[in-house]
C-alpha cells in the first residue's frame, strides 16, 4: 500500500491519481489494438444522423477502466468481504456488457446479447450479491428513508442449511436488489449515448459514493469509488468530443453494478436513486417513450433517451454533455445531503 495508513483520506485520494495514471498509459495501446483489430462501435441507424460519422469509433474501453481500477484496489486497499463482493459485482456485470459487446462487434450490429439472456445474467448476479452481502457482509434486508423511517423487506425469509451452515434468504430484498442493480445497470448504459456523457455523471456519482463509503467507515469501499473516479478521469481524457474510444455496455454495465453495489454496502440504497436522478430520468425518458407510443401511436420526446430529444432541438452534442454533468452533479449533491438524514 502506498502512503501512510495514518492518513486514509491520502489513501483514497492517491487510489484516484493511480487508477487516472493507469487508464491514461494503457488507453492509448488499446485503442491502437482496437484499431488494429478492427473492432468498433456500431451506431444506431435510427438515431441522430450526425452520429454516423461514430461508426467504426474504437469500443470496449471499459476492459482498460475495469483492469485499472483492479490494479488500484490490488495496491491500495485491504480485501476485506465487503470490498471483494463490490468488485465481483462489477467485474461479473463487466464480463456481461463484455458478452454483449463481443456479439455487437461480431455480428455489426448496434444489438448484441436479447434482453432475455441480459436479464438472466443481471437475476443471477444480483441474487448472488444480495444473498452474500446478507449472510457475510452483514448487510440487514432493510431499506431506510430520509427523516428515520425504514422499511423491512426481511419479513419473508427462507433460512437454508448449505454444508452446515445458515444461509438467511430474504425474498423481498433479493427482489428490490435485483431491480436496483438491474435498474442501475441497464439506466447508464442508455445514457452513455454521447461523448462523455456517461463517464462524466459516474464520475460525479462516485465521488459522492466515496464519500459516503469514508462517513459511513468503509475505508476499503471508499477507495473502490475513489479508483473508478479516478479511472474514469484518464477515461474521459480520450472520450471527451470527439471521442475517440467508447466504454461499450463492458463499462457501463459495470459501472451500474458499482454504483448498485455500494448503495447496498453503505446502506443508501434510497439516497442512491437521488444521487443517480440522472441516470433515473434517462431510463425513465425511453419507458415513457415506448408506453406512450404502444398505448396512443404518439411520441412524448422528438428521440429517447432523453439526451437524444435535446440534439433534436438543436443543443450541441457538447452542450447536452455538459448541462447533463451539472444536473447529475446536482442530484449527487442533494442525495449526499439525504445520506446524512439517514445518520
Amino acid at each position: 500500500m502506498f502512503g501512510n495508513p495514518s492518513y486514509p483520506t491520502y489513501q483514497i485520494f492517491l487510489a484516484a491519481v493511480i487508477a487516472a495514471a493507469i487508464v491514461l498509459v494503457l488507453m492509448p495501446l488499446f485503442i491502437r489494438l482496437m484499431r488494429h483489430e478492427g473492432i468498433g462501435q456500431q451506431v444506431r441507424a435510427d438515431g441522430p444522423q450526425r452520429h454516423l460519422v461514430k461508426q467504426g469509433t474504437p469500443t470496449m474501453g471499459g476492459v482498460v477502466i475495469l483492469a485499472a481500477v483492479l490494479i488500484t484496489c490490488a495496491i491500495q486497499a485491504h480485501w476485506t468481504m465487503d470490498l471483494v463482493l463490490a468488485v465481483l459485482a462489477t467485474y461479473l456485470t463487466g464480463s456481461l456488457g463484455l458478452l454483449d459487446d463481443i456479439e455487437s462487434v461480431a455480428h455489426k450490429r448496434s444489438l448484441g446479447l436479447t434482453p432475455s439472456q441480459k436479464m438472466a445474467g443481471l437475476i443471477l448476479i444480483s441474487v448472488a450479491f444480495c444473498v452474500l452481502a446478507v449472510n457475510f457482509c452483514g448487510v440487514t434486508p432493510s431499506v431506510a428513508f430520509p427523516g428515520g423511517a425504514a422499511l423491512d423487506l426481511g419479513v419473508l425469509t427462507t433460512t437454508v442449511k448449505v454444508g452446515g451452515t445458515a444461509v438467511r434468504l430474504p425474498w423481498l430484498y433479493m427482489f428490490f436488489v435485483f431491480l436496483l442493480m438491474a435498474g442501475l445497470s441497464n439506466a447508464v448504459n442508455l445514457t452513455d449515448g454521447l461523448d462523455g456523457l456517461a463517464g462524466g455523471c459516474t464520475l460525479v456519482v462516485m465521488l459522492i459514493m466515496g464519500m459516503v463509503a469514508f462517513s459511513y467507515g468503509e475505508r476499503n469501499l471508499a477507495i473502490f469509488a475513489a479508483a473508478i473516479s479516478g479511472a474514469l478521469v484518464g477515461f474521459l481524457w480520450y472520450n471527451c468530443y470527439p471521442a475517440s474510444i467508447f466504454m461499450g455496455d463492458t463499462g457501463s454495465l459495470a459501472l451500474g453494478a458499482a454504483f448498485a453495489s455500494l448503495a447496498v454496502l453503505t446502506k443508501t440504497e434510497i439516497c442512491s436513486l437521488v444521487m443517480g436522478g440522472l441516470f433515473i430520468v434517462e431510463a425513465l425518458s425511453v419507458i415513457i417513450q415506448v408506453v406512450s407510443f404502444k398505448a396512443t401511436g404518439k411520441r412524448v420526446f422528438l428521440m429517447a433517451p432523453i439526451h437524444h430529444h435535446f440534439e433534436k432541438k438543436g443543443w450541441s452534442e457538447t452542450k447536452v454533455v455538459i448541462r447533463f454533468w451539472i444536473v447529475s452533479a446536482a442530484f449527487a449533491v442533494l442525495g449526499f445531503a439525504l445520506y446524512f438524514q439517514l445518520r
